[in-house]
């Protein structure tokens, strides 16, 4: 590992550097180990050694070797007696406090390099270490030559994923994305009933709030992509859904993995929920991991010409369980309508949709129905995809088909008074809620929420319709029956010129209405992108009036409301 430190200021400074190795503690826990062990085996050398690994070498130039325990504190967290003399705090301690918490017989399970440097304006001075599991008499001989092969090997990696006719700053870009995908990759175990109830032999831990105490299943023990491994060190399946979206460009077989591995037993709720996030396994966010599937699968089938069926095979059956737990939790009325509460909006509502005001009863929410009417799209895609090779899956696309166009009509029939999510006046989806005075009002907040209709949407080539002539003939059905139901969506009877059909949620007059919305510099379009909220609202700002005051309004950078 090559470090280089640049002094960026116009002064003078001090600057210190820590490179670390230790063991990650998985001997607390699993007495079927022998605590691993580090030692100082001379100035520029550390010695570790384990039953699981055998012994490795850490070299270094210079700078002083420092050891502790990777141990936790107890006495600072939790009152009581720590069990090792050297906590893993220690390395810390001693270096910005000057206390003696490092071992002075330089040996433990955690240690670092301290390096103290004092650089001039715009100096810069180069870390080199080197990790060997041979003893080598001159450990930094070639160590340049090595780091150069490396360098060139990823320049050749690079070259040969990233299109060539790209702008050469657009290739930049692309190279940073990847890269910052790559490394953010991380290995993360987390067994829910070890944390809550302690391991065999071990004393039940204190766990004041017994966070995730319904996920006892949940045993993670993978390498997955974080969304940062240093800010956010745990895996959110929405992100990583999206994550997955782009890694397939640089390696197929991992994007593939990683969206199997968390509809896994030991991942996905026995209900058919996906774990969130740590934080909440239990929240709730936009469902899109069917649309990843289907993502990753089509960017695969268009690199190598062949579709990897069974992979979406295997996904198709679990996102199956997934689309029924959304049906029978939050569609709790049966009504076709969806309530998702966060579902990654946080920012952008009158109220937080999770604790809604006193005398609200229900909320329909135009992007958790929308987010579910793109849900049933995706599983109808792929199961007709599925179907060309297993007719029995044509049993699948009709019911998901029913259920797209059962969404659409849902979304304009709510309530006793039958209101819809649609504005006809402000031509625009808004939430609508129901209150116990029996009132159903819509919440005239213009945001993203009311642009992710669009989201629902698949086109389906007609010579897919051709081939699959026993659910054409179902859909048909379906739609003679209750021609009230199709009048809602897209013409979906009606190939364009290119002979192919168009499976929307809406028709063109509401997509024509929310794209000249989505395309107003007044609205949502800014020099950065799309803004969350409406900047309609910065001069006028949306008031909800019911057991308080709740107000929304544009502020671009940081809120003054909480």
């Amino acid at each position: 590992m090559k470090v280089t430190v640049v002094n960026r200021g116009t002064k003078k400074a001090k600057l210190h550097v820590l490179p670390h190795l230790w063991f990650r503690n998985y001997w607390k826990h699993n007495k079927r180990f022998e605590r691993p062990s580090m030692k100082s085996v001379g100035d520029d050398c550390i010695q570790s050694r384990s039953v699981r690994n055998g012994r490795y070498y850490f070299y270094h130039e210079d700078g002083e070797q420092l050891f502790c325990e990777n141990e936790t504190n107890n006495q600072r967290i939790y009152g009581v007696e720590n069990e090792v003399e050297y906590v893993k705090d220690g390395i810390n301690d001693h270096v910005v406090n000057g206390k003696p918490t490092v071992n002075p017989e330089k040996k433990g399970s955690k240690s670092a390099i301290w390096y103290t440097l004092d650089l001039k304006a715009g100096e810069e001075k180069t870390i080199r270490v080197r990790l060997r599991k041979k003893k080598l008499a001159n450990p930094f001989a070639n160590f340049d030559s090595i780091f150069e092969n490396r360098i060139e090997e990823c320049e050749d990696f690079y070259k040969n994923i990233i299109n060539k006719d790209l702008p050469k700053p657009h290739q930049e870009i692309a190279r940073k994305a990847f890269s910052g995908l790559l490394w953010t990759k991380q290995f993360y175990y987390y067994d829910v009933f070890k944390w809550l109830f302690g391991g065999p032999g071990e004393a039940t831990p204190y766990r004041a709030d017994a966070r995730n105490s319904s996920w006892h299943h949940l045993t993670n023990r993978h390498v997955i992509s974080m969304p940062d491994k240093w800010e956010y060190p745990w895996y959110a399946a929405w992100d990583l859904a999206f994550h997955m979206a782009s890694f397939v460009e640089i390696d197929p077989y991992f994007a593939k993995e990683q969206l199997l591995l968390v509809l896994r037993e030991s991942y996905m709720h026995p209900n058919g929920q996906i774990p969130a996030y740590e934080w909440n396994f239990s929240d709730v966010n936009p469902p899109v991991h069917s649309w990843a599937v289907w993502n990753v699968y089509e960017k695969d089938k268009n690199k190598t010409g062949i579709g990897d069926l069974d992979f979406l095979e295997r996904a198709f059956h679990k996102l199956s369980i997934n689309f029924t737990w959304w049906v029978n939790q939050k569609d709790k009325h049966g009504t076709d309508l969806f309530e998702g509460g966060f579902l990654g909006l946080d920012n952008i509502g009158v109220f937080d949709r999770n604790q809604m005001p006193e005398g609200i009863t229900r909320m329909q929410q135009a992007d958790a129905t929308s987010w579910m009417a793109m849900f049933t799209l995706n599983m109808l895609r792929m199961s007709l995809e599925l179907a060309k090779t297993n007719k029995n899956y044509e049993e699948a696309t009709a019911k998901f088909f029913r259920h797209f166009l059962n969404i659409a009509w849902a979304m304009h029939h709510i309530g006793k008074k039958d209101i819809s999510l649609w504005d006809d006046t402000d031509n625009f989806y808004y939430d609508v809620v129901e209150m116990s005075n029996g009132m159903t009002d819509r919440l005239k907040v213009r945001s993203l929420v009311g642009i992710i209709p669009m989201f629902a949407v698949e086109v389906i080539p007609k010579d897919l319709f051709a081939e699959l002539k026993s659910f054409k003939i179902r859909a048909a059905e379906i739609i003679r029956s209750r021609p009230d139901l199709a009048s809602l969506i897209s013409n979906i009877e009606e190939a364009n010129v290119d002979g192919k059909y168009l499976f929307s949620i809406m028709r063109g007059f509401r997509l024509e209405h929310l794209l000249k919305r989505l395309l107003d510099e007044d609205e949502f379009l800014s020099d950065y992108g799309i803004r969350s909220l409406s900047k309609y609202h910065e001069e006028h700002p949306f008031v909800f009036r019911h057991h308080g005051h709740h107000q929304i309004q544009y502020e671009p950078g940081e809120s003054r409301s909480n």
